[in-house]
């Protein structure tokens, strides 16, 4: 790098001293940049006043003290003279006769960034040829003369000044390239409009910040380049432009959903309206980022008012469902039972009310329990019907499961839901026909494949349909539907793929298959709870599964009863009074090599620290929950 650096100083100075003119170079601070050598033997300039550093006024005091601009009186003040007008620098063409008799011209011009450039060109030979042409000429006229040596003088002084200009052009061409170039990078679109609208300036980035628009717009009108629609979202503020008041804004642009931010800045006046400065930016990104900054604040704050009472509340139901289970055993009225069904229904709903609220201030939790899957369709498909326009139906088609499959049949309803009511709104006013089919894939995988004759994905929609807010339905739609299928689906342990069929789309969902076990080996469970009426519902519901249990009220109580003989499943809740957690005894258990399996029950909310620490480390099942959901539980196949 230094070897070229070296070169290329040695090439530019070789290329100076080439030049028969004689050449000086002075920055902004009077100091010497480059001469060449023509100057240096032109005035006979030692080493040091030609060297880069050297001072403009040593030069001058240089060259007065030995006579080169004739008798000067004071020499400090002619120096000082001399340093001043160079620092007013200006462009400037002139001519004078040296001590030694010989005749130079002086063109000096100033440079952008600072300091000058100045031209010594020995003209003697021209001089001695105008006074010869004088004594010869003696039939032509002084006058002729006198006009022929100014017209000669003027002519070398346009030279000089056509010079300037063509550098002057040189460099505001270089600049306004270098301009473009930088504008063109930039993730914005700038552009500028007269007082009527037209494009005068554009760094046609237009179609990258709104796609389907054309890039070249100079001469446009504003609503041609951005479409009616467009531009009726922004003319009020255009408007306002015109009448010499700046302002920023966003709009959704219908096409292509994408977040559009403007600011509009007036130009100076032209007649009684203004041009208008422009700069748009896709905010899509940072509008999605705000919206999910939004959501996180509610689900803060639901997380605040629900953390208090969120315990409390699901032991009650708990204890609610466990009664109302043997409620329904002892009595054999028909109308009796209907409302104890009914209290039961309300109970879980009341659970499932109080998880969702609770899912709002943190991740959802995969409550798998065992389902007829061929019912689950069919009872989908009553549901789902009645939401669908006349002309469109539903078929749903169940091959290859006959037994039941452990699944989180909430979470997988509502993803189905939501992809029916996806492809009803593909479909439109049409007829069409949506089908629902399930299978199993090589006794792994659980395949739910969802098909509408819609027309299908854009590629646009293909590659980013599972992104938050990403949606195709402007400003109707949320964004978050396909977001969510993707994530109750990759939380069970699946994915999601996208594709197009000949009629429309088709989204496959495959899931772990895990077939339920269709009969529970008896266990003796060690239940740790220091609730009485949960401790007793709980107890109830083990019994009636067949387990014998023996019970502890804390954690050093449960540490003595799981090393007895036969123990071999541990059901215990995190928060137990005294100084010991579920977590911390299960902890101390395992410790001791504890054989028996392990499981964790609470109702402290999703995201409190005790229930999140526990679940990354132990089977976690929240309350309230069912008998059926118990059971479900505790067969499933340990975490590995």
């Amino acid at each position: 790098m230094a070897s070229s650096k070296a070169t290329t100083e040695n090439l530019t100075r070789a290329g100076l001293n080439l030049i028969q003119q004689a050449l000086s170079i002075y920055d902004s601070d009077l100091r010497c940049v480059r001469v060449n050598r023509p100057f240096k033997e032109m005035f006979d300039l030692p080493e040091s006043l030609c060297t880069p550093g050297a001072h403009f006024s040593d030069t001058i005091r240089f060259l007065a003290e030995r006579g080169e601009y004739g008798e000067v009186g004071d020499i400090d003040e002619f120096v000082t003279s001399r340093v001043e007008q160079a620092r007013a620098f200006e462009a400037h063409y002139m001519e004078r006769t040296r001590a030694n008799g010989r005749t130079i011209s002086i063109e000096g011009n100033p440079l952008p960034q600072g300091g000058w450039v100045t031209v010594y060109t020995d003209i003697t030979a021209i001089k001695d040829q105008e006074k010869l042409l004088r004594a010869r000429s003696a039939e032509l006229s002084d006058q002729l003369l006198a006009h022929t040596e100014r017209l000669s003088q003027t002519n070398r002084e346009l030279a000089a000044t056509n010079a300037a200009l063509e550098e002057a052009k040189r460099q505001l061409t270089e600049m306004e390239a270098r301009t473009r170039m930088t504008t063109e990078m930039m993730p914005a679109h700038i552009a500028h409009v007269d007082a009527d609208g037209y494009y005068t300036y554009s760094n046609r980035r237009l179609s990258s910040i709104i796609p389907s628009r054309p890039s070249n717009i100079l001469g446009l009108h504003l609503s041609e380049a951005l479409g009616d629609f467009a531009y009726g979202k922004i003319r009020p503020y255009y408007n306002k432009a015109r009448l010499g008041e700046a302002s920023v804004f966003e709009f959704t642009d219908d096409e292509s959903s994408r977040r559009i931010r403007v600011a509009f800045t007036p130009d100076q006046y032209d007649g009684d309206k203004r041009g208008v400065y422009i700069l748009s930016m896709d905010v899509t990104e940072e509008a999605q980022a705000r919206a999910a900054l939004a959501q996180t604040h509610k689900r803060e704050l639901a997380a605040q008012l629900t953390s208090g009472m969120a315990h409390d509340f699901a032991n009650l139901l708990t204890i609610i469902l466990g009664m109302q289970s043997r409620l329904a055993r002892m009595v054999d009225d028909t109308e009796a039972k209907e409302l104890i069904t009914a209290t039961q229904a309300a109970a879980r709903r009341g659970g499932t009310l109080l998880n969702r609220i609770a899912e709002m201030s943190g991740p959802r939790e995969m409550r798998p329990k065992a389902v007829d899957l061929c019912g689950f369709m069919n009872d989908l498909k009553t549901l789902a019907t009645p939401t669908l326009p006349e002309g469109v139906t539903l078929q749903t088609r169940c091959t290859g499961v006959d037994t039941p499959v452990l699944l989180d049949a909430g979470s997988l309803q509502d993803s189905l839901l939501n992809l029916i009511l996806n492809a009803k709104d593909a479909i439109g006013n049409e007829t069409g026909r949506i089908t629902l089919t399930t299978k199993p894939v090589r006794d792994t995988w659980l395949e739910i494949t969802v098909t509408d004759t819609g027309g299908g994905f854009s590629d646009d929609a293909l590659e980013h349909a599972l992104d938050p807010f990403f949606t195709t339905k402007g400003g109707e739609g949320s964004g978050l539907g396909l977001s969510m299928v993707y994530d109750l689906t990759k939380l069970a342990g699946g994915h999601v793929q996208l594709a197009n069929t000949r009629d429309g789309a088709k989204i496959t969902l495959r899931l772990p298959l895990r077939r339920a076990a269709q009969e529970t080996t008896p266990k003796l469970v060690l239940l740790v709870e220091d609730s009485d009426d949960i401790r007793a519902t709980v107890r109830e519901m083990l019994t009636d599964m067949g387990h014998r249990v023996i019970e502890a009220t804390s954690a050093e109580e449960g540490m003595a009863l799981a090393m007895l003989e036969g123990v071999n499943f541990v059901l215990s809740d995190i928060s137990l009074i005294g100084d010991m957690t579920g977590v911390e005894m299960l902890d101390t258990l395992k410790q001791n090599a504890l054989k028996a399996s392990t499981c964790l029950m609470t109702s402290l909310p999703a995201d409190h620290p005790l229930r999140v620490d526990a679940a990354k480390r132990y089977p976690l099942i929240p309350k309230p929950f069912t008998a059926e959901d118990l059971a479900a539980f505790m067969n499933m196949d340990p975490p590995a």
